[in-house]
């Protein structure tokens, strides 16, 4: 109850911080959708956001393409560059390149989603060039004190299918934070981080690499839609209400 009532004063602070910055000449951005709001002719790229307020600015890349754009990506893989198989504390904090790979960190995707509501759209490729999504109409985490628990809503499109169910209510896991359903540590043994159950229907903080390898389901892995490793993938929210858009 007592961390309930901290983190609903927490976000009535941040939203009479952001609604004072709104209203004036210094307003800054909690996400992509307020850049585009600001300015429908935003390009894809990297933006400066201020989802905690105005003393921390996040860099962000924001898609303003796909599918009515207004998307903050949280998660990149594009071409193997960065090193996912990381501890507790770069998860917590994010890690990467925001141009290229890079991971936003758990504490900054839980100010985004406490904001707003959020809706989630993960795209994918696999190394024949195939495209999928999948999409669904809620998305956000709790705070570290739950273990950034993962709260997601329904399944509501996209040809990838539906991997992330079996993960939905987990805690965060890593190869030094073992909060998963398993009896061992599901990070350690698939090579990866993430809301792992006992273990995993998708592994996109797995292994970056073009062909099965021995070790089993450890590289990037979206079960729904290929048992195959996957090229890269890009987990993005937007507001809930910001767009009517479909694909």
């Amino acid at each position: 109850m007592m961390m309930m009532m901290q983190v609903t004063v927490f976000v009535a602070l941040l939203a009479l911080v952001a609604s004072d910055l709104s209203d004036s000449q210094f307003y800054l951005p909690i996400d992509c959708d307020d850049i585009y709001r600001r300015d429908n002719t935003s390009s894809s790229g990297v933006y400066t956001i201020y989802p905690g307020g105005p003393t921390s600015p996040l860099h962000v890349y924001c898609d303003m393409d796909t599918d009515g754009g207004r998307w903050t990506v949280f998660q990149r893989r594009i071409d193997g560059t960065e090193n996912f198989f990381r501890p507790w504390s770069h998860y917590k904090t994010g890690f990467g390149n925001t141009a290229g790979e890079y991971w936003l960190g758990l504490e900054n995707i839980f100010l985004l989603t406490v904001r707003k509501k959020n809706m989630l759209r993960v795209d994918m490729e696999d190394w024949q060039l195939d495209k999928a999504f999948a999409q669904y109409a809620s998305f956000s985490v709790g705070p570290d004190s739950t273990g950034y628990q993962l709260h997601l809503g329904a399944y509501n499109g996209g040809s990838a299918g539906d991997a992330l169910a079996h993960h939905n209510k987990m805690m965060f896991t890593t190869f030094d934070k073992d909060q998963d359903g398993w009896d061992k540590n599901c990070a350690r043994h698939y090579l990866g981080a993430f809301w792992y159950n006992n273990c995993h229907n998708a592994n996109p903080n797995g292994m970056f690499a073009p062909h099965v390898i021995p070790y089993d389901s450890t590289q990037i892995i979206w079960n729904t839609y290929r048992s195959s490793p996957l090229k890269t993938v890009a987990m993005k929210i937007r507001p809930a209400s910001a767009c009517a858009c479909t694909n």
